[in-house]
């Protein structure tokens, strides 16, 4: 009993308030995985011309990998797809560049305080509760930074700050 009590302290405790999802951007949220392991910063694209949507970095923790991410709306429904990228060639690469980076690829949803999946949220809009990238740990223990990173992140991501 004492234990399903402190469990459920804690879990309020570590519950992001629907307040403070509606309070931050996404272009300014801070997610965490369940381990405390990966950390995920939105940070705002800069244009409005972008072909991108959202912008964000993934500190890997204790490695000192920070991972550049971004999102392109594409596809037919309308989607957030998502890329996950380490140490990406500038300039004018190949595709095979590129997947030669990719760590991670795929959609990107949001769920919200009330558990409704869906899209994620564009500049401008109130920051998801939630975010979930599909396959996301099985993607980190197959890619290149496996070995420097150690423990692969749930495929759910909450929020757990707001950035300035």
């Amino acid at each position: 009993m004492r234990l399903a009590v402190s469990a459920s302290i804690l879990s309020a405790l570590l519950a992001v308030s629907p307040a403070m999802a509606a309070d931050c951007l996404q272009e300014r949220a801070i997610y965490g995985d369940a381990d405390g392991a990966y950390e995920l910063r939105f940070e705002p694209v800069g244009s409005t011309s972008a072909v991108t949507s959202n912008h964000f970095k993934v500190m890997v923790g204790k490695t000192g990998l920070v991972l550049d991410g971004i999102v392109m709306q594409s596809g037919e429904p309308e989607r957030a797809n998502g890329m996950i990228m380490n140490n990406c060639p500038e300039g004018d690469v190949t595709g095979d560049d590129i997947a030669a980076c990719t760590v991670w690829q795929g959609v990107i949803y949001s769920v919200g305080a009330d558990g409704k999946v869906a899209s994620l949220p564009g500049e401008g809009i109130a920051a998801a509760s939630q975010v979930l990238l599909p396959d996301f740990g099985p993607s980190i223990r197959n890619s290149p930074i496996w070995g420097k990173a150690t423990v692969a992140p749930w495929d759910a991501l909450t929020l757990k700050g707001c950035g300035q």
